[in-house]
């Protein structure tokens, strides 16, 4: 909005302040860019800034922002205060409110480290490929590498942020305890200030550095206060594991390869309100190394590059770069030599899923009646918006198949995204604060308190899982995705996400944890390659997952589009069995991002087709296809059952998997003993809006003409019915009406809208006069996808509908396989 000083002028003599906010928007499949009007200013809007701070005497710039952007402008046009509020869901607005005036004091910190410059981040020179990221900067990633190498680049450190108030923060004691393997510190926090308000202590440790190299400080600890009055003290205290302060030696340098050590040498940590103000707090000597954990070469590159280390001389320290280990053990021969067992069908002995959960048989008997066609159909999933469970939601899995659900296997639905459930048939639900200001809260309890309730909002509307939260690293400021995610940093990630996780259980839903692993660019995500050492996962990339699995426990994992170190995730054994099941446990299922493809090998082509590839890897279920039964998206998991390459015994453990997850479900509980008090509870606090739409009429497509059940459709003022429309076949559509005006004076207006999904197609307005039957027609957008919603909405009543029918104008079947093509 371009400011012209007599505007600017007049609006100073009339108000205290200026409010000036700067919005950026960000999404799937697309990158910020280091372009004005994106990661930069635009000159118009430095210009109208720059105005409005000389003309009032106090500007506040909100950023109303998914990812950081750059912040040399704050210098230059020097505002009276700057407030990062990112994308707040549906209270943001009034949150801020609360900040600006005084009714809150502002308690979040940084979760990424705002640089000078886009090029001071070490990421951005490996960024932005369409086939490959070398990511030579390895485990320095964010304060990591500023707080090691360049200091003097950091605009705004790690963890920082203001308040209306001050606070004292002071070590009570540090206990070193060799017996239980951990580091406990005590910290005191007072308000010394004059307004209520809450602080975060974070807590950093420096390592020496070995022969590993590590860097200057890495965030082992934080913790936030409740509310605190002027004079009150609070104290935190922290138990750090060493296993939480130890590195991964993927080359043997330290004479133990594929372990996490902890190197001799003294251990110092630090605590502070950010990464640059946190001071000494206490520190101890390993005389020796200690081994913490010992693991299993996983995921390394296949391909050489020199990545970044430390080197120390004279008390400064230099970048130096040293070759990464490649792959020793090659995970295709892992997999044979871990083949499970393979137990032939003994078809149907009358076993339903209710016998394995009361101990009458167990899970292997069961799934022992399920023909080689029912295993393949229980690893698809289908969608989107089936008619199989929610209306709108992603995606359904489990019981899709009729054989499979007279197994007594339920139907389980999962919805879109971390910042509240989407429904594309429009039914409203909770819009939450998006993933990067959730992190800068630096508060496990809020979290788990949000997600609580976003438990109760699944509950509400009968989805079993929602797709998050996602988790990915913010390697670049530029990837278009971090909004979704955290943070730089895999603690505070992982322990919130954590928290969000036990959120969801207490209501008996789960988060879909994503995207496993390394998703650092939206640009080309399905085919560019992350080259990445096994370090740099297990440090950085794995690591707040490995927290979510182990201390949430995540039950469910979605996997990402692209290849790691050449190896899509969706079919990579290593990370999926190697790591996450085998190492950290892991007990739920693993499902693929929607239509993800799979590869046999490092650097091999992927296809959409290959969920053989995927099923051997123990990701458990394609997502997402029209029918399973009928093996619609031409999969090849039944030919490879036939030549080998795929067992029967390794479906079988996927199945397990699954029918071990729909047993906790709600969908199942349901099945068994009926709606729960909450679950009847919540039914009534759904809006007639919304129940309308859990009760929409279901159609089957036919090839050539479908007749729509016109005595369904309300046509009174302000009604809709909505349609939902399975369509086994890619196609154009033509709807026909044939509509009146009934009973309207002539000048009278009478408009009829149809919405597919919630976009609005076309509105065909008709006047009293139109007394006689009208043939309308009105095409259709191009039908892609299995399932589509027609509405049909009256904002005027007074018409009649004699008949509606769908005719199918043209076969989109190649146009579809163009785009597939093009999509893969």
């Amino acid at each position: 909005m371009p400011l012209d000083d007599e505007l600017v002028e007049k609006t100073a003599q009339e108000s205290d302040a200026a409010v000036f906010i700067i919005g950026r928007t960000a999404g799937e499949d697309q990158d910020n860019k280091n372009e004005e009007g994106s990661y930069l200013l635009t000159k118009e809007e430095t210009q109208a800034l720059t105005k409005v701070c000389a003309a009032f005497e106090r500007t506040v710039v909100l950023l109303n922002v998914g990812n950081i952007i750059d912040m040399k402008w704050v210098k230059e046009v020097n505002p009276s205060a700057v407030l990062y509020v990112w994308q707040g869901g549906q209270e943001g607005g009034n949150a801020v409110l609360d900040v600006l005036t005084g009714a809150v004091d502002p308690s979040g910190k940084l979760a990424d480290t705002i640089a000078e410059n886009i090029g001071d981040y070490p990421s951005t020179e490996n960024f932005g490929s369409e086939t490959e990221n070398i990511q030579a900067e390895d485990i320095y990633v964010g304060y990591r590498y500023f707080e090691t190498f360049a200091a003097d680049r950091v605009l705004y450190p790690f963890g920082y942020g203001l308040s209306y108030t001050d606070f004292g923060i002071d070590v009570c004691s540090f206990e070193r305890k060799h017996e239980n393997a951990e580091t406990n510190i005590s910290v005191n926090v007072k308000n010394i200030g004059a307004v209520s308000g809450k602080e975060t202590v974070q807590v950093y440790l420096k390592a020496p550095q070995g022969v590993l190299g590590k860097p200057e400080r890495v965030l082992c600890a934080f913790g936030k206060t409740p509310e605190l009055m002027p004079g009150e003290s609070h104290i935190l205290n922290f138990r750090i594991p060493d296993y939480l302060i130890s590195s991964y030696d993927d080359s043997g340098a330290s004479g133990h390869r594929s372990s996490y050590v902890c190197e001799p040498g003294e251990y110092i940590f630090f605590a502070g309100s950010d990464v640059r103000s946190a001071v000494i707090a206490g520190s101890f000597i390993f005389d020796e190394l200690k081994i913490t954990a010992r693991c299993e070469e996983a995921c390394a590159p296949v391909r050489e590059f020199d990545r970044l280390k430390p080197l120390h001389i004279n008390g400064v320290i230099e970048k130096t770069y040293e070759r990464v280990p490649v792959r020793t053990l090659d995970p295709n021969k892992k997999r044979l030599e871990r083949l499970p067992e393979t137990e032939e069908c003994c078809g149907d002995r009358g076993y339903k899923l209710k016998d394995v959960e009361e101990n009458r048989v167990s899970m292997d008997e069961f799934i022992a009646q399920l023909t080689d066609e029912d295993l393949c159909a229980l690893s698809r999933g289908e969608g989107m918006s089936s008619p199989k469970v929610t209306a709108g939601i992603a995606g359904a899995f489990g019981g899709v198949s009729k054989r499979l659900a007279g197994f007594g296997i339920p139907v389980a639905g999962c919805a879109d995204g971390p910042s509240g459930i989407r429904m594309d048939c429009g039914t409203h639900a909770f819009s939450l604060p998006n993933g990067t200001c959730l992190a800068c809260t630096f508060n496990e309890e809020l979290n788990e308190r949000l997600f609580g309730w976003e438990g109760l909002d699944l509950r509400r509307h009968r989805i079993d899982a929602l797709l998050g939260p996602g988790m990915n690293i913010h390697r670049n400021p530029l990837n278009g995705r971090n909004f979704e995610y955290f943070s730089e940093d895999p603690l505070l990630t992982g322990k919130l996400v954590a928290a969000q996780i036990r959120g969801f259980h207490k209501y008996g839903v789960f988060g879909v944890i994503k995207h496993f692993a390394g998703n650092t660019q939206e640009y080309k995500r399905r085919n560019v390659n992350s080259v990445v050492s096994e370090r740099a996962l297990r440090e950085i990339y794995l690591k707040a997952f490995e927290t979510a699995v182990k201390e949430g426990p995540a039950a469910a994992v979605m996997t990402t589009y692209g290849p790691v170190n050449g190896v899509y995730t969706a079919s990579n054994y290593d990370l999926l069995t190697t790591i996450l099941r085998n190492e950290w446990g892991f007990k739920g299922i693993a499902m693929t991002d929607w239509w993800a493809v799979g590869n046999d090998e490092a650097g091999a082509k992927g296809s959409i087709a290959n969920v053989a590839s995927q099923a051997r890897a123990q990701n458990d279920i394609f997502m997402v296809c029209s029918d399973a039964g009928s093996n619609s998206n031409n999969d090849n998991l039944n030919e490879a059952l036939k030549d080998g390459r795929l067992t029967r015994g390794e479906l079988a453990r996927n199945a397990a998997n699954i029918l071990e997850f729909i047993l906790k479900t709600q969908v199942y509980r349901r099945m068994q003993t009926g709606e729960s008090e909450l679950d009847k509870e919540l039914a009534d606090a759904v809006s007639p809006e919304d129940s309308a739409l859990h009760d929409m009429v279901k159609v089957a497509l036919n090839p050539d003409i479908t007749d729509l059940d016109v005595s369904c459709i309300k046509a009174e003022r302000g009604a809709s019915t909505s349609f939902l429309l399975s369509v086994p076949f890619r196609c154009l559509l033509e709807l026909e009406m044939v509509i009146r005006a009934v009973d309207q004076p002539d000048v009278a207006q009478l408009p009829i809208s149809v919405f597919q999904h919630k976009e609005l197609v076309k509105t065909v307005t008709l006047t009293g006069m139109d007394r006689d039957w009208q043939t309308v027609r009105i095409t259709l957008n191009p039908v892609f996808i299995a399932n589509f919603f027609l509405k049909f909405y009256f904002a005027q009543g007074g018409l009649e509908i004699r008949s509606a029918r769908l005719i199918v104008i043209k076969d989109m079947e190649e146009e579809f396989k163009k785009r597939i093509a093009r999509f893969t």
